[in-house]
């Protein structure tokens, strides 16, 4: 029996269900269908990162699989079309949890079996459906501690093989990869990534295997750290599954059963791999999540419209070089480390008091991590609207922030090359440094490096005023 494997977020061979059961019943279809938001209505489509990871994990994912059927369109009509004029009995594919993706599956899924087709879906992005953790009550969790104890508690399937012999038909459809336009051009701000990434699975397990024998050890600390190797860097790879959770899961088991010495560590990191299950639980059960406050009282809050402030942000060009660094470790790279992610969204929401929403498109397009449940569930937790959120009152000062996880400033005299003349006693605050320490660094603020966009203790309790507007109202609806 032939059978239709449609790729989505899955473009791996090993611990792939679909594939892994289509191969068994005989030759396969592999299909990776690129649909235009203008036709699915999709509102959070791919970021240019997104699209350039997407490029390499599919010319990888090709090399395996020879004959590789990439075309782009509704896959609503692109599926059944390609199922008929193949001659398919089914058609198999991994389960996406993305509120449009939810829809159009299940329509597909209709539209074939109407036609005769046989369809399956399987588990291969998470390692817990959205609906089979519930509380005690039966519902959803909205509190992440207690989802992470009772993760802990489950069984976690063991990942499959990849399939041993895969036969693939010879399709007439598809075009080349190329043609997608993916990648970008004129300018390709992109151009040095080749070196620092490696998409598609073997570079996912060469970052697994790299970071479990070097990094995690001391991981429950040193991921505070964005000046030292210690996070694993996997995000990427996840978010269009060069590798799965399941992989991640037992591999770091398999080490913490062999010496107990890492157990710490590794049910740290685990509990990382769980806040991503955590998101997609969020946005299973809440589907509004990415574009509405999950706690209705931050309705009320008062954001400013500052599109110049919005500019400064982006660029890096806010005057407080934590946050800057983050801001061009992101452009130039395509990644940034998650405390100072923490730091550069505090400060957009709770420094400029500019929504959420600006911080999230941001993300989306410049970070090949961008997943949309991890980036929604996240910046509303630091924004103190989401599911067990971050107290509204914790408003990071970039100061003793960049003082405390970058002690001796190698994070931030990477990134902001103009302050490496700066000692630390000031790097992380040039406007209070003495004039005669800025003369010695060669800095004249606003010249060399830009003055402060806002005053941290102004700010601050600018945004505590704007919290005060979202208490009463939820006092209210109390």
């Amino acid at each position: 029996m032939t059978t239709l494997v449609w790729f989505r977020q899955d473009l791996r061979t090993a611990d792939n269900p679909a594939l892994f059961e289509a191969a068994k019943n005989g030759p396969i279809v592999p299909v990776f269908v690129l649909e235009d938001p203008a036709q699915t209505g999709e509102t959070h489509p791919l970021g240019g990162a997104s699209r350039w990871w997407l490029h390499h994990s599919l010319e990888n994912l090709a090399e395996k699989l020879p004959g590789l059927v990439i075309c782009r369109g509704d896959a609503r009509h692109v599926l059944p079309q390609i199922a008929r004029e193949t001659g398919v009995r089914s058609v198999y594919w991994n389960r996406c949890y993305e509120p449009h993706a939810i829809e159009r599956d299940t329509e597909i899924k209709a539209l074939l079996k109407d036609e005769g087709f046989e369809v399956q879906s399987f588990k291969a992005a998470l390692l817990f459906e959205p609906w089979e953790l519930t509380n005690k009550t039966g519902g959803s969790f909205k509190v992440y501690s207690p989802f992470w104890k009772t993760a802990q508690q489950q069984n976690v399937d063991p990942p499959l093989p990849a399939p041993r012999n895969i036969e693939v038909l010879e399709s007439t459809h598809g075009e080349v990869l190329e043609s997608l336009g993916l990648l970008p051009s004129k300018p390709n701000w992109a151009g040095g990534w080749d070196g620092l990434w490696k998409p598609g699975e073997e570079g996912a397990s060469a970052r697994l295997k790299a970071f479990l024998a070097s990094g995690l050890e001391g991981y429950g600390e040193l991921r505070n750290r964005p000046d030292l190797p210690n996070v694993s860097r996997l995000s990427p790879h996840l978010h269009f599954g060069d590798i799965s959770p399941r992989q991640i899961w037992h591999e770091t088991w398999q080490l913490i059963d062999n010496d107990d010495g890492y157990r710490k560590d590794g049910l740290k990191f685990l509990s990382e791999i769980a806040w991503r299950e955590f998101s997609y639980h969020l946005l299973y059960h809440f589907p509004e999540l990415p574009q509405a406050n999950w706690r209705p009282a931050f309705d009320a809050y008062p954001w400013r419209d500052a599109p110049a402030d919005l500019t400064r942000w982006q660029k890096g060009e806010t005057g407080y070089p934590i946050v800057d660094a983050g801001m061009r470790e992101l452009w130039q790279t395509g990644y940034m480390h998650n405390r100072v992610r923490m730091i550069v969204a505090s400060f957009l929401v709770k420094h400029l008091r500019l929504h959420w929403q600006h911080g999230e498109a941001w993300f989306r397009d410049t970070l090949l991590d961008a997943d949309l449940a991890n980036n929604s569930a996240s910046w509303q937790w630091v924004t103190g609207s989401g599911a067990d959120a971050a107290p509204y009152f914790r408003i990071f000062n970039p100061i003793t922030q960049g003082k405390k996880f970058d002690p001796d400033g190698a994070y931030v005299k990477t990134w902001v090359p103009e302050l490496k003349g700066l000692g630390t006693d000031w790097l992380f605050e040039p406007f209070n440094a003495p004039a005669s320490d800025l003369e010695r660094a060669g800095i004249v603020l606003g010249r060399d490096y830009p003055a402060p966009i806002v005053d941290h203790a102004t700010a601050r309790q600018a945004a505590l005023d704007g919290y005060e507007a979202v208490k009463r109202v939820g006092q209210n609806a109390a």
